[in-house]
């Protein structure tokens, strides 16, 4: 199929309809045979778990077009396995990491006209997702379930790219202590549409959430992870059981320690502490890094490096990063699977 003919350089992050999509169906106690189609509306029962009690459960990755034309996929292991996760939290069946590794292999070669071209600041973005479905009323895991993976060509998540952007901390909560904050479930997401929008309105990028329990520490930045760098040059992420496991925080976790030196901690961080960190940024598959400006709290907005200029270490973090995922950088081991598409016909 010819070229979709986008402006990949201009493209936000969008649903724009691509040509097919994965579908698999749980039915007597296993998955049956998935396929691809073209219909992008999903046919459900009114009595669906996923409608009512919020059954379901996603993830979010990308497919990446490198300079020698091959195709990189970002650690789809780790996504797989959060899945699982995901499902086991919410009492629906699991999908194992070869089925959800090949489905989205499947889609991303199903839609190769829509994958951005090397050198452009998209990419394509892949949404992997279970629901519970089926005739149900009560509150009950579902008696069926669909699992899917469709994708979007998209560009980053927060205007301007690699600027840095402020955040303002929510009265609101995104999670419950011992709730779902570390499942990637859309209850939590849900919850966040509100204090996001009241953010933005106060022209701030996003909001940031405390803790739950004691409202101190900070968890989380709107839909992605924290992380902060302290004045001798220490990688800190939060630490708490309502934090959401990002693969982008794991990946930068491990990239601040062997490639860029630093010393890397799990840890609590004060919102009353704010001066003992000299950058600090947003991080996730969609926003891959948003360097944060400042932070609004307590009637002033404390400023890391820079309301204007991107951090050194952000900076360097993020090349390492995009390198790697476009293929430009040697990866460590396992954290690339190629996806290998036929030639078109």
């Amino acid at each position: 199929m010819e070229d979709p003919k986008l402006d990949w350089d201009a493209l936000g992050f969008n649903y724009r309809k691509t040509d097919l999509r994965y579908v698999c169906h749980w039915r007597d106690g296993q998955w049956q045979t998935g396929y691809l189609t073209e219909d992008n509306q999903l046919h459900l029962s009114e009595g669906s778990t996923a409608l009512h009690y919020g059954q379901q459960c996603f993830e979010g990755m990308k497919a990446y077009r490198c300079k020698d034309g091959s195709i990189n996929l970002f650690r789809p292991d780790r996504n797989a396995e959060r899945m699982k996760r995901s499902c086991a939290r919410l009492l629906m069946p699991t999908v194992s990491a070869e089925h959800f590794i090949d489905a989205c292999k499947q889609v991303v070669c199903a839609n190769e006209r829509f994958l951005p071209p090397y050198g452009s600041a998209s990419s394509l973005y892949l949404r992997p997702f279970v629901i519970g479905v089926g005739d149900n009323i009560g509150i009950r895991t579902a008696p069926e379930f669909i699992f899917c993976v469709f994708c979007v060509p998209v560009g980053p998540l927060f205007k301007g790219g690699l600027q840095p952007s402020n955040f303002v901390i929510s009265d609101y909560d995104r999670a419950a202590p011992n709730g779902t904050g570390a499942a990637k479930v859309g209850g939590n997401y849900a919850a966040s549409l509100l204090p996001g929008t009241e953010a933005r309105a106060a022209n701030f990028a996003d909001c940031i959430y405390l803790d739950p329990m004691t409202h101190t520490k900070i968890e989380e930045v709107g839909s992605a992870n924290f992380f902060a760098i302290t004045h001798d040059n220490t990688f800190v992420a939060p630490r708490s059981p309502s934090v959401l496991q990002g693969i982008t925080r794991a990946s930068l976790l491990e990239l601040a320690s062997s490639r860029l030196g630093l010393r890397t901690v799990e840890d609590d961080v004060y919102i009353d502490n704010l001066s003992a960190y000299k950058e600090a940024g947003a991080c996730g598959t969609a926003a891959v890094i948003t360097p944060i400006g400042g932070i609004q709290y307590g009637g002033r907005l404390h400023v890391f490096h820079s309301e204007h200029e991107v951090g050194p270490f952000t900076q360097r973090l993020y090349a390492e990063l995009m390198g790697i995922q476009m293929g430009d950088i040697e990866a460590p081991a396992g954290w690339v699977e190629k996806c290998d598409c036929p030639a078109p016909q």
